[in-house]
């Protein structure tokens, strides 16, 4: 029988197969499992880079669960699974090595730094998405959209507290905008945290504050 993540009730179990399935719809790689002491931290990458000479910011999204107080854990998978147990979710028979994973935002230290209005972060997560769609041509290469998002959700944001416009995706697409909440932004060291009821958007790095056109050179 394949390894299960036990929860303590179905409900708990929806969500994580939820932020899971979040995950693959917004094209993350994978999403990372994290337990100790009875909680499941989830997080997976909205936005991250692809090689050194990439400047799209990290963002990832995070969602606390309760789960097994024995569970201790700390890996990647690219989905989780159905049981017949609603309590509990099957995993992958191999785990993912994706670089964000290596990247691990601080533990404590956070001050605050304002706050945004989920209206905000909805409005400019659809603005981000259909520049997205307008700016890909017909039938276009995985490097031609991983470019086109990049400078989209990397590009920094005044309506955001000037954080890049991809904390607006990452709150969007997992499924965090929820009602009139206004979410609480705090800062530590080069990481940003967007908090909300259903989850925590991460950023770290600075967005990018435009972009230049490509010279010729000799």
């Amino acid at each position: 029988m394949a390894a299960r993540l036990i929860f303590p009730d179905s409900e708990s179990a929806r969500d994580a197969l939820t932020f899971a399935g979040r995950a693959e719809q917004a094209g993350a790689d994978g999403v990372r499992l994290q337990a100790g002491g009875g909680v499941l931290a989830m997080t997976s990458a909205a936005l991250a880079p692809q090689g050194l000479l990439d400047r799209t910011p990290t963002v990832l999204a995070m969602r606390a669960l309760r789960v097994d107080p024995e569970l201790e854990c700390d890996f990647v998978v690219a989905s989780l699974g159905e049981t017949e147990d609603s309590a509990q979710l099957a995993l992958p028979d191999t785990a993912l090595a994706p670089a964000w994973a290596g990247v691990a935002p601080p533990r404590g230290g956070w001050e605050q730094y304002g706050e945004i209005a989920a209206a905000t972060l909805a409005a400019r997560a659809q603005w981000g998405i259909s520049a997205v769609a307008h700016q890909l041509p017909d039938s276009p290469g995985e490097e031609i959209v991983r470019t086109v998002r990049g400078a989209v959700w990397g590009e920094a944001d005044d309506d955001v507290l000037s954080l890049p416009r991809g904390v607006a995706f990452a709150a969007f697409a997992f499924g965090f905008i929820a009602g009139e909440e206004t979410a609480r932004v705090t800062t530590s060291g080069r990481w940003t945290r967007v908090s909300l009821a259903r989850g925590h958007v991460l950023s770290r790095g600075p967005a990018a504050s435009g972009l230049t056109q490509v010279r010729s050179t000799g």
